[in-house]
C-alpha cells in the first residue's frame, strides 16, 4: 500500500514479541543488579534475601492459618456397649421415649438410660476400656462418651438409683472417667476401681474405691480416696464423711476357671479357702450359678479361712468371701472366681482334642477344633450346641470384658474320658 493511500489515524500494530522481550529484559536486567549488588555489597544481599525469605515465610503462615487445623481437640461421639447381661435389662435411647430389652447389638450413646430389675444385671464397656456392671434394681444414665482426635476420652455416667460397680482402664493423659451420684462427681483415676451405691428413699449415697485413686467433689468439698477408702453424704447440705473400710480376703481355691473332676460320681465335695484377714472373727461365703450372684446356693458364715461344701453337681459355679469383725460389719465383697465341676469315669486316659487357634472378633473369640466321635464339649462351662458326626466344633463365646480372659474348653463323652486345655487371651 503506497503512502498516499493511507488514512489518517493511529496505527498500533500488536505483537507478542513485545511482551516477551520486556519480560525477559526486566528479568536479565535484575540478575545483573543482583549479581552487582552481591559482589559490591554481599551482606547486605544476604540480609535482604533473609528478609526475604521471613516475609514469605509469614505469607505462608497465614495462609495455613485459613485452612482447617489438624489436631485441633474436637469431640465426636462414641458408642459403648453390653458385654454381660442377665434377667431383666431395659434401656431407653435418648432419642426415644419407649424401653426396649436389652441386647449385645443395641449400641448405648449420650442420654441413653440403662435400668435392672431385681433379678436383672448388666455390664457395659466404654471404648476407653471403662466398665459399668449395673447390680439389681439400679439405673443409670450416660451423661457423656467422647473422644477427641488427640485420643483423650471423656466418659460420665450417673448412677440414679442403685449398686454399681466401675473400673477404669489406662487411658491418656487428659481423659476423663467420671460417675455422678445424688450432685457428687467422682473421678478415677487410670487402673482403678470403685462401687457406687445410690438409694434416694434412704437418703443414702456412697462412693467406695476397691483398687487404685480418685477424688469426689460436691458443693465445692473435694475429697481424695484410695484403696478401701469410702465417702457417704445425706441430705443436699451434708457434707461428704470419710471412711476406712474392711478389705476383702483374697480367694485362693478353687482357682478362677479351673475344672473339678468329680471321678464319675453325681456330685462333689468342694475344698474352699482364702487369706485370712486381720481383726476378723468369721467369714461369709457365698456361692451361686451366675457371675452376679443374683441368686445363691449357698450362704453360710463360718469361723475359719477354709471350708468343704458337700454335694455339689455337675456344671459351672462362682464363689466369693468377704469378712467380718467382732461388730459384725462385713467387708466389702472380694473377687468372683469360676469354677467347673466335670464328671469323669474311671477311663484314665485323655481322649482326643485339637483345638484350632482362636480368632477375636472385638470381644467375642471363635472357638474351632476336633474331638473324639460322640463326645460333648463345652467351652468356659457353656456346652457347644453342635458337634459334628467326625467329632469337629464351632462355637463363638458371648462377649467378653476387656483385659485378660481366660477360655477354657473341655470334651468328655459318655464313658467317662475327658480332655481339658486352657489358653489365655488379651481383649482389648
Amino acid at each position: 500500500m503506497s503512502a498516499d493511500n493511507r488514512k489518517p489515524g493511529i496505527h498500533v500494530a500488536w505483537t507478542t514479541v513485545t511482551y516477551r522481550s520486556v519480560v525477559l529484559l526486566i528479568l536479565a536486567g535484575l540478575a545483573i543488579f543482583l549479581i552487582v549488588m552481591h559482589v559490591a555489597f554481599p551482606q547486605f544481599t544476604e540480609s535482604g534475601l533473609r528478609a526475604g525469605e521471613s516475609a514469605a515465610s509469614k505469607v505462608l503462615e497465614r495462609i495455613s492459618d485459613m485452612a482447617p487445623a489438624t489436631g485441633s481437640g474436637v469431640s465426636t461421639a462414641q458408642q459403648a456397649h453390653f458385654t454381660a447381661l442377665d434377667g431383666t435389662v431395659r434401656v431407653k435411647k435418648s432419642n426415644g421415649n419407649s424401653w426396649v430389652t436389652g441386647d449385645y447389638s443395641i449400641p448405648l450413646e449420650k442420654g441413653d438410660v440403662v435400668q435392672t430389675g431385681s433379678e436383672g444385671m448388666a455390664k457395659v464397656v466404654f471404648n476407653d476400656g471403662t466398665s459399668y456392671t449395673v447390680k439389681q434394681d439400679s439405673l443409670i444414665v450416660i451423661e457423656e462418651n467422647s473422644a477427641n482426635d488427640q485420643q483423650q476420652t471423656n466418659v460420665a455416667v450417673a448412677v440414679s438409683t442403685g449398686t454399681v460397680d466401675l473400673s477404669t482402664a489406662t487411658y491418656s493423659q487428659g481423659s476423663k472417667s467420671q460417675v455422678i451420684v445424688a450432685g457428687a462427681t467422682a473421678s478415677l483415676a487410670p487402673e482403678s476401681a470403685a462401687q457406687v451405691h445410690n438409694d434416694p428413699k434412704a437418703d443414702q449415697h456412697e462412693i467406695l474405691m476397691k483398687k487404685g485413686t480418685g477424688e469426689v467433689t460436691r458443693n465445692g468439698q473435694t475429697v481424695k480416696l484410695a484403696n478401701w477408702e469410702k465417702v457417704s453424704f445425706q441430705g443436699n447440705q451434708s457434707r461428704l464423711e470419710k471412711d476406712k473400710e474392711i478389705g476383702p480376703p483374697t480367694p485362693i481355691a478353687p482357682a478362677n476357671m479351673a475344672p473339678l473332676f468329680s471321678s464319675g460320681e453325681a456330685t462333689k465335695d468342694v475344698s474352699f479357702s482364702w487369706t485370712p484377714m486381720a481383726n476378723a472373727v468369721g467369714y461369709r461365703l457365698r456361692i451361686s450359678r451366675n457371675p452376679y450372684f443374683s441368686s445363691t446356693l449357698v450362704d453360710k458364715k463360718v469361723n475359719t479361712a477354709a471350708v468343704t461344701v458337700t454335694s455339689l453337681g455337675e456344671g459351672a459355679y462362682y464363689w466369693m468371701v468377704q469378712s467380718y469383725d467382732a461388730t459384725g460389719k462385713e467387708s466389702v465383697e472380694s473377687e468372683k472366681n469360676r469354677f467347673t465341676i466335670i464328671s469323669k469315669g474311671k477311663q484314665t486316659e485323655a481322649i482326643e482334642l485339637e483345638l484350632d487357634p482362636f480368632i477375636q472378633h472385638g470381644h467375642v473369640i471363635e472357638v474351632t477344633g476336633k474331638t473324639q466321635t460322640g463326645a460333648r464339649v463345652m467351652v468356659n462351662g457353656s456346652e457347644v450346641p453342635m458337634v459334628n458326626p467326625d467329632g469337629g466344633f464351632h462355637y463363638f463365646t458371648p462377649p467378653l470384658p476387656t483385659g485378660e480372659a481366660v477360655i477354657t474348653v473341655t470334651a468328655q463323652t459318655a464313658q467317662g474320658g475327658v480332655n481339658t486345655q486352657q489358653q489365655k487371651i488379651i481383649i482389648q
